[in-house]
C-alpha cells in the first residue's frame, strides 16, 4: 500500500495545527530537614507565603517561613512518609477546602476529606482557607437574635446573628454543652452550623456527633475534626477551614451560619509548636508575636453582611479554656479583646449544681438588647444586674448578720431566680417558653414556692399554658411582643394555674 505525498503532508499539517504545547514548568526543591510536622526545603525561590507544596506520596504542605536560603514548610498530613532528599514541587495554588451542600451532615478533616465512612464529598466548589474579612461598608449592625435555647444566655447575654461571643471557663464546666444546645436549637431556623473540634479526643467527637444525630441536628451541621492525635499543622488550620465552609453559605447562599471553635487555646498551642520548631522568636508565654493576629484574622471574618452583599451572617462562638479561672492569662485576654462579649463559666457554680454555670457578674454581651426580641427585653431588662447584686448580697449574708425583711425578700427572690435559670442538658427551650417562665420569676409569682419545687412548678406551669392557654404562647411566638393585654392574660393564666397547683399539693399532702 502506497501513501501519496500530499496525503502525508496534510496529516502532518493537521497534527501540527492540533498540537498544544504542554510543558509543565514548576519549581522543584529538595527536603533538607524533616520532623515534627515541619520540613525545611532548599530551592523554591519563587514560592509565595501560604502556597501549597507537593511532597512525594500525595502529601501536601504549606509554605510558612520564607528564609534566605530555604523555605520552612508545615506538613498537612503524615510527615513520616517524607524523607531527607525528597523532591518537592510548588503548585502555584493556595490551600482551599470543598464547600457546598455536600459537606452538610458530614464529619471531615481540615482538608475536607471525609472521616465518617459516608463516601467521598462530591462538590465542584472550593474556597480558599484564608480570605479577607468583609470591610466596614460591607457590614450592617447586629440586630437579629440567634436563640441558643438557654434561658440564662438568651435573657442576660443575648447573642445576635453576626456576633462573636466568647465562651470561657475551666475544663469540664459545660462550655461545649452550651454550644451543642445552641446547634440543637437551630432545627427550625435554617441556620447552618459548623462545629470545629481542635485537639480533642476522637471518642468525645463521636459522642457529640451521636448526640446531634439523636436530636436531628446533623442534617444542617458539619463537624471539622483535627483530633488530639493529628499533627499540629492540621490543628492550626482547622478553624480557618471550618470558617471557609461556613462563608460559602454566607456569601453565596446569603444564609445565616453558626461556627463553633472548640477550642482556640489548643489552636494557639499548635501554632506555638510550629513557630518554635521553625525558629520564630518566642514572646510572652513562649507564644509567637503574631498569635493575636492568628485569632483576630479568624474572628473578624464573622459578620452580618449588608443588604447589598446578600445580608447573610456568620456567628462565631469561640471557646477558650482557662487554668484555675485565670481570665487574665495571655490567650484569654487576647480573645476577650477581639470578641463582642463573653460568657464566663465558673467551676464553683458548676459544682454547686448551677448549670449552666454562668457568672453573671463578668459575663457580658456587647450587642445587648439589640439582639433580643422585644418581649424578652421587656421581661428580662434588669435581670442581669439584679442577679449580680444578689450574688454580692448572698456573700454578705453568709457572714451571719441580721437582715431586714426587704433584704431577706431580695435574697429569697434571687435564690428562686437562680433555681429557675437552671436547665437540663440538651434541652433548649423555645423563646416564648423562656419569656413566660422569666416573667413569672421576675414578677414575684414564685416567691411563695419552696426553692426545691421551683423547677417542678415551672414544668407544670408551661404544660398548663401549652394545654389550656395556647393562644397566649402563640401570640408571643408570632408577634415577639408582650403588650398590656398579653400581660393581663398571662397574669390571669398564672392565677388560675396557682389555684390548680395549690389544690394538687393539698391532695398530695392529704394522701401522704
Amino acid at each position: 500500500m502506497k501513501f501519496k505525498a500530499d496525503e502525508i503532508a496534510s496529516v502532518i499539517q493537521r497534527e501540527i495545527e492540533q498540537f498544544e504545547a504542554r510543558i509543565d514548568v514548576r519549581e522543584v526543591g529538595r527536603v533538607i530537614e524533616v520532623g515534627d510536622g515541619i520540613a525545611r526545603v532548599y530551592g523554591l525561590s519563587g514560592v509565595m507565603a501560604g502556597e501549597m507544596i507537593e511532597f512525594p506520596g500525595d502529601v501536601f504542605g504549606l509554605a510558612f517561613n520564607l528564609e534566605e536560603n530555604s523555605v520552612g514548610v508545615i506538613i498537612l498530613g503524615d510527615y513520616l512518609k517524607i524523607h531527607e532528599g525528597d523532591e518537592v514541587r510548588s503548585t502555584g495554588q493556595l490551600l482551599s477546602v470543598p464547600v457546598g451542600d455536600a459537606v452538610l451532615g458530614r464529619v471531615v478533616d481540615p482538608l475536607g476529606n471525609p472521616l465518617d465512612g459516608g463516601g467521598p464529598i462530591v462538590t465542584s466548589q472550593r474556597r480558599p482557607v484564608e480570605t479577607e474579612a468583609p470591610g466596614v461598608a460591607e457590614r450592617q449592625p447586629v440586630k437579629k437574635p440567634l436563640q441558643t435555647g438557654i434561658k440564662a444566655i438568651d435573657s442576660m447575654t443575648p447573642i445576635g446573628r453576626g456576633q462573636r461571643e466568647l465562651i470561657i471557663g475551666d475544663r469540664k464546666t459545660g462550655k461545649t454543652a452550651i454550644c451543642i444546645d445552641a446547634i440543637i436549637n437551630q432545627t427550625e431556623t435554617g441556620v447552618k452550623c459548623f462545629y470545629v473540634a481542635i485537639g480533642q479526643k476522637e471518642s468525645n467527637v463521636a459522642q457529640l456527633m451521636e448526640t446531634l444525630r439523636r436530636h436531628g441536628a446533623m442534617d444542617y451541621t458539619t463537624i471539622v475534626v483535627a483530633g488530639a492525635s493529628d499533627p499540629a499543622p492540621l490543628q492550626y488550620i482547622a478553624p480557618y477551614a471550618g470558617c471557609a465552609m461556613a462563608e460559602y453559605f454566607m456569601y453565596e447562599k446569603h444564609q445565616d451560619t453558626l461556627v463553633i471553635y472548640d477550642d482556640l487555646s489548643k489552636q494557639a498551642q499548635a501554632y506555638r509548636q510550629l513557630s518554635l520548631l521553625l525558629r520564630r522568636p518566642p514572646g510572652r508565654e513562649a507564644y509567637p508575636g503574631d498569635i493575636f493576629y492568628c485569632h483576630s484574622r479568624l474572628l473578624e471574618r464573622s459578620a452580618k453582611l449588608s443588604d447589598a452583599r446578600g445580608a447573610g451572617s456568620l456567628t462565631a462562638l469561640p471557646i477558650v479554656e482557662t487554668l484555675e479561672g485565670e481570665v487574665s492569662a495571655y490567650i484569654p485576654t487576647n480573645v476577650i479583646s477581639i470578641t463582642d462579649g463573653q460568657i464566663y463559666l465558673q467551676p464553683d457554680l458548676f459544682f454547686a449544681g448551677q448549670r449552666p454555670a454562668m457568672n453573671v457578674g463578668i459575663s457580658v454581651s456587647r450587642v445587648g438588647g439589640s439582639a433580643q426580641i422585644p418581649a424578652m427585653k421587656k421581661v428580662a431588662g434588669g435581670l442581669r444586674l439584679d442577679l449580680a447584686a444578689f450574688r454580692e448580697l448572698e456573700a454578705f449574708a453568709q457572714l451571719g448578720t441580721e437582715l431586714d425583711p426587704a433584704t431577706q425578700a431580695r435574697l429569697d427572690r434571687g435564690y428562686r431566680m437562680t433555681e429557675l435559670l437552671k436547665q437540663g442538658l440538651y434541652r433548649p427551650m423555645p423563646v416564648a417558653d423562656q419569656v413566660l417562665s422569666i416573667y413569672a420569676g421576675t414578677r414575684g409569682h414564685l416567691d411563695k414556692i419552696p426553692i426545691p419545687e421551683v423547677r417542678t412548678w415551672e414544668e407544670e406551669y408551661l404544660k398548663f399554658i401549652h394545654e389550656n392557654k395556647k393562644s397566649i404562647w402563640q401570640k408571643i411566638a408570632e408577634t415577639q411582643q408582650i403588650d398590656d393585654n398579653a400581660i393581663a392574660e398571662i397574669e390571669a393564666a398564672i392565677a388560675e394555674f396557682q389555684k390548680d397547683y395549690a389544690g394538687k399539693k393539698e391532695k398530695q399532702t392529704v394522701m401522704a
